[in-house]
């Protein structure tokens, strides 16, 4: 499984809903769609400045952390990003690669 970072702002609508529904009905809903997809909500938590909702989740492919993002942001509700995290490991992994590269201008 690999983990994503989503970030959510609501939009004028979005923001009714979550007066009507509250903070923790938004989270179970949350959580039901990731599950959904054999996903498991790690971290919701709302904020105020950049983003409204950040929510760490593990998904068990990239299409269905695509897919959330895609239903989400169809919705016109949210406005959503999701940020693939790497572990310091996946890091260490690719710092070992080599890859041919010649730098513009070289």
């Amino acid at each position: 499984m690999a983990k994503y970072l989503i970030k959510a702002s609501y939009t004028a609508e979005g923001t009714k809903g979550l007066l009507r529904d509250g903070g923790t009905r938004r989270r179970a809903v949350v959580e039901e769609m990731v599950q959904s997809l054999n996903g498991k909500l790690e971290a919701f938590y709302f904020g105020y400045g950049e983003a409204d909702v950040y929510a760490i989740a593990d998904m068990p492919d990239e299409v269905s952390a695509v897919a959330i993002s895609m239903i989400v942001n169809a919705s016109g509700a949210v406005a959503l990003s999701t940020t693939p995290l790497l572990t310091a490991e996946q890091v260490d992994t690719a710092c070992k690669r080599s890859i041919d590269y010649r730098p513009p201008g070289s």
